[in-house]
């Protein structure tokens, strides 16, 4: 197994299991203890819902390092590379440090034995995040849940605050058909008598109903913390705390809000992490995560903005951007989702904004994904033309748009990722959000 590359480690994990998704904690809490169970960090946040978690981790790890903290986060999935998913001290884990940890796991599953314990591909990758922060000297580890909440390998971590900062409708065949149902799973990330910060200000009523079992300290959006415009900046008030704040590098309708919930977080743990208002400011101001809102520009080319957005809620957020931010010629879409997306719902609050779809085939990339005509049949659009590939796509919106014309890029991971990619072969600068 030594001379596995990572590349040949993560084609294993994805053959180890039968499923390529088995929600349960038996097994990976079995392997973790086999190993010790070291804990992650002194103290650990755990992120949960349905959008807005990476980019809630960001804003945690933004506040945390500009206070001077040694942070390691975990999320998923990745964009470019499988690095990302672990990053300590704003630096992805190395291939070797990925290496070290999947050899670990793959001694304690006891793959050579009869008490073999099969984990999936997602499975491996926490287990590895929790033992390269476990060995890094961290002071907090902010951890993204993968699916839901309850039986999400994440969970076998009892963290010292939970976030869940939306629900909504997505992973339905996992998770429920209805927020409620959907509600309880996210809320499963709670723990007795601690911090459980959620950041909607109408939860639903699953979500609450599960908190309060569990026993779990909830503060909610709009009742126990508050957020309110001022003239060129934002109030967040809890208690006798007030901060005003700059408005955040990343500028979605929903990124003050998911800003509000990571420094409710920090508000919590204050006695174990201090409180530095203006590390928070700073945090605010400078977090980034990709692929949300994320704007790129060339010169002498309509600008790229390139979005992770997959599902009803997320489309809702990036219809609202649109509508606040019109170009001032058309929006040009290119538009790719997987089998088990609500695509009607995500199309419907986007028709009237964009002006012309370039359909792009995800199949190639995943089992779950759509070919093009697959998609067309879904989408509430009437003019779409059919790709076959995200890069085929992109290169028509390009030959379609004008200057004055925007190309939006959307509807997933496997979208924004090569966007990007072709983003920067095509001499784009990236890294600038809207």
């Amino acid at each position: 197994m030594s001379a596995m590359t990572l590349a040949d480690w993560l084609d294993y994990q994805q053959r180890t299991h039968p499923r390529s998704i088995e929600l349960g904690l038996d097994r990976v809490r079995e392997v973790w203890r086999r190993m010790g169970a070291p804990a992650p960090a002194p103290v650990v946040i755990t992120v949960g819902g349905t959008n807005g978690k990476g980019s809630t981790v960001a804003f945690l790890d933004a506040m945390l390092v500009a206070a001077g903290k040694r942070v390691g986060c975990y999320t998923s999935p990745h964009l470019l590379r499988y690095n990302e998913r672990v990053r300590v001290a704003g630096v992805d884990a190395a291939d070797a440090t990925l290496i070290d940890a999947f050899e670990r796991i793959e001694v304690a599953r006891g793959a050579d034995s009869n008490q073999n314990v099969p984990l999936t591909y997602f499975e491996f990758g926490t287990l590895a995040a929790l033992w390269i922060f476990s060995q890094s000297k961290l002071d907090v580890a902010v951890l993204e849940v993968g699916l839901g909440g309850r039986l999400d390998a994440v969970n076998i971590i009892d963290a010292d605050a939970a976030i869940v900062v939306t629900v909504d409708l997505d992973h339905q065949d996992w998770l429920g058909n209805d927020v409620d149902l959907i509600g309880r799973e996210k809320a499963g990330i709670f723990r007795k008598h601690r911090p459980a910060i959620i950041g909607m200000c109408e939860p639903p009523r699953g979500l609450l109903d599960e908190a309060t079992r569990i026993g779990a300290g909830v503060l909610r959006a709009d009742r126990d913390f508050h957020i309110a415009p001022q003239i060129d900046c934002w109030r967040w008030k809890c208690g006798e705390h007030t901060l005003l704040l700059p408005e955040p590098g990343l500028a979605a309708p929903c990124q003050i809000d998911n800003a509000s919930a990571a420094i409710m977080a920090l508000h919590c743990l204050r006695d174990r992490i201090g409180w530095d208002a203006r590390a928070i400011a700073q945090g605010v101001r400078e977090a980034r995560v990709a692929a949300r809102l994320q704007r790129l520009q060339k010169s002498g080319a309509p600008e790229l903005v390139i979005d992770v957005g997959h599902n009803p809620q997320a489309a809702r957020v990036l219809a609202q951007w649109l509508a606040e931010h019109p170009p001032r010629g058309r929006n040009i879409a290119v538009f790719g989702a997987l089998a088990d997306k609500d695509i009607t719902g995500i199309t419907i609050p986007l028709v009237a904004h964009i002006a012309q779809w370039n359909l792009c085939a995800l199949d190639a990339d995943s089992t779950r994904g759509l070919n093009a005509a697959q998609l067309r049949e879904r989408v509430a659009a009437v003019n779409a033309d059919e790709h076959a590939s995200v890069e085929a796509a992109l290169e028509a919106a390009s030959a379609q748009a004008a200057m004055d014309d925007r190309i939006l890029a959307f509807g997933s991971f496997l979208v924004a990722a090569p966007a990007l990619e072709w983003a920067r072969r095509n001499g784009y600068r990236t890294g600038e959000q809207v």
